[in-house]
């Protein structure tokens, strides 16, 4: 079920959602969209509702890169810090693959050396938002200053421009969006995640890496938790 943006599955290998991918289901919460979506399988993209997909393109968004490719994009959640990050940076350095890693205010202020490795190292650093909160569930105006005040925190100290805007829960409007192209940058969502933000539930790394590859496709956007033990042990493969 999409629980906060995320999946909760009734099976290992059979993933169940609480809103059938219908129209009815996502005109429903006065125009909040909450981010799901049903895996494909043998390689192909997944399933996402067109609502969500038409309203996300309408307004520059992405969740998907180009199919055609076989590539796939690395991104990190970060609302707190579990000790895994610095690994993960160490990885991705070793392997000379970039990333994206979303921050909450939260996660700026405290893990300021941490920040600091994602720009030196040439990874982009999204916003997350200062308290991720559900901006549809805001005001315009408290929207945007959860956006921009973590942006110019950014800038300030580093110099440059957040690009990318993860909404918190996965959930946005077409309030949501539109502030987002207002404010120059872009919605990036995903089409693939799995359970690994449940850092008491990790499973190993070897159940991660079968998790990512055996649901693989094209232009794969990753969500991934940079809390995740699994994830930071299994990237390297």
């Amino acid at each position: 079920f999409p629980i906060a943006g995320h999946f909760i599955q009734n099976t290992e290998t059979n993933p169940v959602y609480a809103e059938e991918i219908t129209e009815e289901a996502e005109a429903a919460a006065s125009g909040k969209i909450c981010w799901g979506l049903k895996r494909g399988s043998n390689g192909n993209p997944p399933e996402i509702g067109s609502r969500a997909v038409t309203l996300l393109k309408e307004h520059n968004g992405l969740y998907l890169g180009d199919t055609r490719d076989k590539k796939i994009y690395l991104t990190f959640d970060e609302g707190y810090e579990n000790g895994y990050t610095a690994q993960i940076l160490d990885t991705l350095r070793e392997k000379n693959v970039k990333a994206i890693f979303f921050i909450t205010g939260d996660f700026f202020e405290a893990e300021s050396e941490l920040v600091r490795r994602m720009v030196e190292e040439g990874h982009d650093v999204g916003n997350h938002t200062m308290n991720h909160p559900s901006l549809p569930d805001i005001s315009r105006s408290e929207a945007e200053n959860e956006i921009l005040e973590l942006s110019r925190q950014f800038k300030d100290k580093y110099g440059k421009e957040m690009r990318f805007l993860r909404p918190p829960k996965g959930e946005y409007d077409e309030k949501t969006l539109t502030l987002t192209e207002d404010l120059s940058m872009r919605c990036l969502m995903w089409s693939f995640a799995y359970q690994d933000w449940l850092v008491n539930k990790q499973k190993g790394p070897d159940y991660a890496l079968k998790m990512v590859s055996d649901n693989l496709h094209n232009g794969a956007v990753l969500l991934l938790h940079a809390v995740s033990s699994d994830n930071a042990q299994a990237l390297g493969d």
